[in-house]
């Protein structure tokens, strides 16, 4: 290091090494919008300078500033480390000191890698023990009353909202977007589950025996084995699968591997195994583990005929995972001729543990990766789940033997961050043919399911990942990912792709068929920007695109259009359809919970608002809703009309021609807003810098995007007035960020 800071020395202090005369910027901490990669370099070697590894394995890091540390937890949360809570400790002073402070850090260990540590000894010790502080498997044992109050910041809301933990766990609500609840509902939402189904887990997994009134038949218990002793069944299974893999009889399982590319130590990453052929070869080794014949078959391991048999055999195994690693199911590939099962692929049937519109293969792995970068690709198989992470994207994850549902969305949801605004991206690989455009039909159908950009990766020669991995190595599938194109667009081109353009008649029916895809999308707001992209591949004016998308939405779907005489024809055709209502905002939707509190404030307190709000525009406002409540206080006149008006939400509300706007600015000028306090200037000005600055981040969002799909050879001009527009408005963006700051 000395040699890049030649007016730097050396000095000890007993087995420490000291570095003095350091530059000043060399300790000062970088700015939290830092790139990603430099951000880490800097907790590593932050972490290298005072950080420590315990002999146990555990990752902490002190500081006599309490302020560093917390820092350190927000660049944590960037990176997508978790950590726990800072403690403080007093430790005693040198002889004539008072004791000081030392507060401490704890770095969740399933966040971290062997290269984020730079000294040897660190990463020896993070290698070779068993891992502490780790969130998976985590269970309250006890609650018990201290004097210390923990504060928890809410995942789904950002800077910096949090709740307390007051007399009990998850009893507090978070002040941002209300989330709350007990221990069940935190299960159900985590691992998707009804009622029943989250008390149950829990009931299996600490022992508790459940009883149900009687007569009460809507929820009755299923009868059999305890879901825990299905889950271990499945554990042992598959670590005896993965043990016969070894075996000269799964000589023809190793080679379907090795010909694609997986080796030995591949096979042991991802758990994969093989059947015996031998009918009943797992059954007796697991009944020999005092299993009952009664759980195996309920766990779907072993079928029975005229006796019990392994319903797996002579097959290639994937462990089915859930996402907290636990082993569910299997899914098993056919590799021998003379199997009697034609099925290319078996995989288990649905258990009390296994649901496969609810399970993703892969997820165990991917997870950690996803929730980092807010990316999840959605492949077809296990070996292209395979091949992907091989290649580096390890965001990959396939459905089980099923299409990908709303149900496989919402486990998604849970770890992909989807919260967040322009970050998110949920990217499907489909093959080119017919299946590949109808799963892609279907995927947009969930489309809405996500706040993320979906994406679609397509292989021009209609090769899946695995194959591309083979033939043309990992960085075509890096590629094959980083061409990837909006779902919609694919959708839409697909579509418009049947019928020739070139034609009057190809040109209306084109529209036609577009457009009521189009009106079918649940989020109503998106309809416009999807209807100019159609315009722009039809080669029609926008306004006629409207038209029919409009028409779409307000046609029978499923009934034939009835007989009409000629003369009436000409009057249906002039009758301009009705305007579909504006939807009712959800107040709890935290994608809206800025316009919101805005609102709230320009109705009640328009006095302390005043010309703050002279910069904001309609286009600010994402929310249809609320966008047009602020049309009627911009048509009354602003916020500073209100201020001397006794009458301002009245007068507002009595304005309003839809009822849903009304009924909207009612609510808005009775709820409470999120501040105990009476808002002050401070409060005003942070709300209304960060709804511009959100504004400022959608244009910048669109432009990249523009630019993106403009040649700057062809295009020159326009490339460079755009990339001109994009410098201006990223410091637009900077100064709403520094006025933001300012205001807090």
């Amino acid at each position: 290091m000395l040699k890049w800071f030649p007016n730097s020395a050396t000095g000890a202090s007993g087995d420490n090494l000291l570095v003095l005369d350091l530059p000043r910027y060399f300790k000062e901490l970088p700015p939290l919008d830092e790139s990603v990669s430099y951000l880490y370099g800097w907790l590593a070697g932050y972490f290298a300078a005072d950080g420590c590894v315990a002999t146990d394995g555990t990752v902490m890091l002190n500081s006599a500033d309490r302020d560093d540390l917390e820092f350190v937890r927000q660049v944590c949360t960037r990176l997508g480390i978790g950590t726990f809570g800072i403690t403080t400790q007093l430790r005693e002073g040198f002889p004539g000191r008072e004791p000081s402070e030392l507060h401490r850090v704890h770095f969740v260990n399933d966040d971290l890698t062997d290269d984020f540590f730079l000294i040897d000894q660190h990463r020896e010790r993070f290698i070779s023990n068993e891992k502490k502080f780790a969130r998976r498997g985590w269970v309250v044992q006890s609650v018990e009353a201290t004097d210390r109050v923990e504060e928890v910041f809410c995942a789904e809301v950002e800077d910096g909202h949090a709740f307390t933990l007051e007399d009990n766990i998850l009893t507090g609500n978070c002040f941002g977007c209300g989330e709350g609840g007990d221990v069940i509902s935190f299960v159900m939402k985590v691992d998707a589950l009804s009622f029943g189904e989250a008390v149950e887990r829990l009931a299996d997994k600490f022992g508790v025996q459940l009883r149900r009134e009687e007569g009460d038949a809507r929820d009755e218990r299923p009868k059999g084995p305890s879901k825990s002793r299905l889950i271990e069944a499945h554990k042992e299974a598959q670590l005896y699968y993965a043990e016969q893999l070894a075996t000269a009889d799964a000589l023809t399982a190793r080679q379907f591997l090795s010909e694609r590319g997986f080796d030995q130590s591949v096979a042991e990453h991802f758990g994969i195994g093989f059947a015996p052929r031998e009918g009943e070869a797992l059954f007796k080794h697991l009944r020999a583990k005092a299993f009952s014949q009664e759980e195996l078959v309920a766990a779907g391991l072993v079928a029975v005929g005229r006796s019990a048999y392994d319903r797996f055999r002579g097959r290639l195994l994937w462990p089915i995972r859930d996402a907290t690693g636990d082993t569910i199911g299997f899914g098993a590939r056919r590799i021998f001729e003379d199997d009697r099962i034609e099925a290319k692929y078996l995989n288990t049937s649905e258990t009390a543990i296994y649901k496969k519109s609810h399970v993703l293969y892969g997820l165990d792995l991917a997870r950690r990766e996803i929730a980092r970068s807010s990316q999840a690709v959605i492949v077809e198989g296990y070996t292209d789940v395979m091949a992907c992470h091989l290649a580096g994207v390890t965001t990959a994850v396939a459905t089980c033997g099923t299409a990908f549902g709303d149900d496989h969305s919402r486990v998604l949801r849970r770890f992909l961050n989807d919260h967040e605004e322009f970050r998110g991206e949920v990217i499907f690989t489909f093959d080119g043919d017919s299946a590949g455009q109808k799963a892609a039909l279907k995927a947009f159908g969930g489309d809405q399911n996500f706040v993320s950009q979906t994406y679609v990766a397509v292989e021009p020669s209609g090769m899946d990942p695995c194959d591309l991995r083979i033939k043309e190595g990992d960085a075509a599938v890096r590629e094959l990912v980083a061409r990837r194109v909006p779902l919609y667009r694919f959708v839409l081109a697909n579509v418009v792709s049947k019928y020739d353009l070139d034609r009057a008649d190809g040109r209306v029916d084109a529209l036609r068929e577009a457009a009521r895809l189009v009106s079918s999308i649940r989020d109503k707001s998106k309809v416009d920007a999807f209807s100019r992209e159609l315009a722009g591949m039809i080669g029609i004016d926008i306004e006629e695109a409207r038209r029919e998308v409009r028409r779409a939405a307000n046609r029978p779907a499923a009934k034939p259009e009835p007989q009409r005489s000629s003369a009436a024809a000409p009057a249906a055709e002039e009758a301009k359809p009705a305007a579909p209502a504006l939807p009712v905002p959800d107040p709890r939707d935290p994608r809206f919970a800025l316009e919101r509190e805005t609102l709230k404030l320009v109705l009640q307190h328009p006095m302390a608002i005043g010309r703050t709000t002279t910069e904001i525009g309609g286009n600010d406002f994402t929310h249809p809703t609320y966008r047009a409540v602020w049309e009627l206080v911009a048509a009354a006149g602003g916020p500073v009309k209100g201020a001397s008006d006794p009458t301002w939400g009245s007068r507002l509300r009595e304005s309003a021609t839809d009822p849903t706007v009304a009924s909207t600015v009612s609510a808005l000028g009775v709820e409470p807003l999120r501040t105990a306090k009476q808002p002050d200037a401070s409060y005003v000005a942070l709300h209304v810098f960060k709804l511009l600055e959100l504004t400022a981040m959608r244009r910048i969002a669109d432009l990249k995007s523009k630019l993106q799909r403009t040649n700057p050879v062809e295009h020159a001009t326009e490339y460079n007035r755009m990339f001109g527009e994009l410098a201006a408005l990223e410091q637009h963006r900077r100064t709403l960020r520094e006025r933001t700051v300012s205001a807090q």
